[in-house]
């Protein structure tokens, strides 16, 4: 049974592919590939993988002026790059949607955030000299604490209502945006902001390592060559409105989220089911949601993140609901990079984007695509004309969890740079 679409009103996003919503949708942007080894601004290592890292200033002049305006929030310079991305694509969304921080203060507002690494590693030279036993400043307690992305976002807004930080791994982008839903259609605020953000951190980079998991060139997902991936970091945001007061908001509706469905399969610490048997759950828990069939859905953004497991898999999980069909399927990270917590987000919205458009460019990376893969994906340098403007993004991540959105685009992609 469908559980009611959910308007969206706004959207912002900031990836190594662009810093904001209109260099994610300019011609070419999803074809071109941008891994730099590892900056020393960010932290040192002696390997040699490269990542997709946003260059320059990871806070937008928007976000920094709003923070610096509110009474409530900390000082900006106290900010990690996990928050700093969080607030920019946040600011770009309500600015997207029309809306107003004194407006926002009139109403309940719901903030759910995913991320995975958020401020837990962003101190660990803190950490390793606290057991140590050397002492550690207030001010590196202070900032740990602050980095619970949905309470700094209240208090830069100076709102108050539902709040949540979603921290499932891969999935949490995509969580938290199907928790903001939920929130709507429970009457439980007026109004959410929901996304994910997260930071290249050396934790997380010499872990994926450690799994064998990290390629030493630019990720090829669903290659046939294909052998690890590239993280990356950014954030992905969307102002989400009920669809019945929304017609009377003077809020624009530019899409919806249609569905949302979860699933698990319990099946590895790291790696997904074979048969991706918890990710064809979640696809049909989505679409079920949505009150839709596999018919209905004209696009896919997969998770490809560029690992022989994933892509496989995925792909298996793809075949087992969709049968054979030429729906267009592709990978958006070999632009992105896998941004962890962010990704469901970040690739929430550039489905929202690429159905707006009403076409997309193929899997940057993927050259050969994979004979073995059940269900096959766009390549590199082609693109498809979508027959409608109902898509799915989907999100697998570790400890076997499974997550995607059916979305629907309502207008077309000049609003990119129309409002």
């Amino acid at each position: 049974m469908s559980a009611g679409p959910v308007n969206i009103t706004g959207a912002g996003c900031i990836t190594a592919a662009g810093r904001n919503l209109r260099e994610h949708t300019l011609p070419g942007v999803l074809e071109r590939q941008r891994v730099i080894p590892v900056p020393s601004s960010l932290f040192e290592t002696s390997l040699s993988c490269p990542v997709c890292a946003v260059c320059g200033n990871s806070f937008s002049e928007q976000a920094e002026a709003m923070v610096k305006a509110s009474s409530l929030a900390p000082r900006p310079s106290s900010f990690n790059r996990t928050e700093k991305f969080f607030l920019t694509a946040l600011f770009e969304a309500i600015s997207c949607a029309g809306l107003s921080p004194e407006e926002l203060g009139e109403m309940r507002v719901g903030i759910a955030a995913g991320t995975t690494v958020g401020s837990t590693f962003t101190d660990h030279y803190g950490y390793n000299a606290w057991k140590r036993g050397e002492a550690i400043k207030v001010d590196r307690v202070r900032d740990y604490f602050q980095g619970n992305l949905a309470a700094l976002a209240h208090a830069v807004l100076g709102t108050s209502g539902p709040s949540a930080v979603i921290v499932n791994a891969c999935s949490s982008g995509t969580d938290a945006i199907g928790l903001a839903a939920q929130w709507l259609r429970q009457d439980r605020c007026d109004i959410c902001i929901a996304g994910g953000a997260d930071e290249l951190s050396v934790i997380p980079y010499h872990g994926f390592s450690s799994l064998q998991l990290l390629y030493e060139d630019a990720c090829r997902p669903f290659d046939r060559y294909r052998a690890g991936l590239n993280l990356g970091e950014g954030a992905g945001c969307m102002v989400l409105e009920p669809s019945i007061s929304s017609a009377g908001s003077g809020h624009m509706a530019i899409g919806r989220i249609l569905g949302y469905g979860a699933a698990s399969d319990a099946w590895h610490p790291t790696a997904p089911h074979p048969q991706g048997r918890g990710l064809a759950a979640a696809l049909k828990n989505a679409l079920e949601n949505a009150g839709l069939s596999v018919s209905d859905i004209h696009f896919v953004n997969a998770h490809g993140t560029g690992t022989i497991a994933n892509d496989l898999a995925e792909s298996r999980a793809l075949y087992s609901v969709f049968g054979h069909t030429s729906l267009p399927v592709v990978s958006t990270k070999g632009i992105t990079g896998h941004t962890l917590g962010a990704a469901g987000a970040v690739e929430a919205v550039l489905t929202l984007t690429t159905l707006g458009a009403g076409v997309t460019a193929g899997t940057t990376g993927c050259r050969t695509l994979d004979p073995e893969l059940s269900f096959p994906v766009l390549t590199e340098g082609t693109q498809a004309e979508l027959a409608g403007r109902t898509g799915i993004s989907q999100s697998l991540a570790f400890g076997g969890g499974n997550s995607a959105l059916v979305i629907e685009a309502l207008t077309g992609i000049e609003w990119v740079s129309d409002r």
